[in-house]
């Protein structure tokens, strides 16, 4: 990862922090692929998917969650909760397409297994 995509996912880290959840895992790697952030939100486990652009030209940050990426997310998902079997579980997505005084655009539940 580069540093601008790790610059990134700290400050959504940051943000989820901020509003109460705890951030149980950064980069949590499997068979599947990776999930960008896990977090825990009462009892509800959150995989967060961070997504950053710098420009525009191949699209901005919310078209490069393709339905390939969705489906390895849910994938890594799954085996992520053979841990936490009673753990209710959302899909969110944080949107940047700018580091620096951009803002972070969080979709909570993002889309569904």
């Amino acid at each position: 990862m580069n540093r601008a995509g790790a610059r990134a996912e700290e400050l959504c880290a940051e943000l989820m922090r901020g509003a109460g959840l705890r951030v149980l895992a950064r980069n949590w790697r499997c068979r599947h692929g990776e999930i960008d952030l896990v977090a825990e939100e009462g009892r509800t486990l959150v995989f967060a998917e961070v997504r950053y652009r710098r420009d525009q030209r191949y699209g901005g940050a919310a078209e490069s969650i393709t339905a390939a990426k969705r489906a390895r997310l849910i994938a890594a998902a799954r085996l992520y909760l053979k841990w936490r079997p009673d753990a209710e579980c959302r899909f969110d997505v944080l949107l940047l397409d700018a580091l620096e005084g951009g803002r972070i655009q969080w979709i909570r539940n993002a889309f569904v297994a």
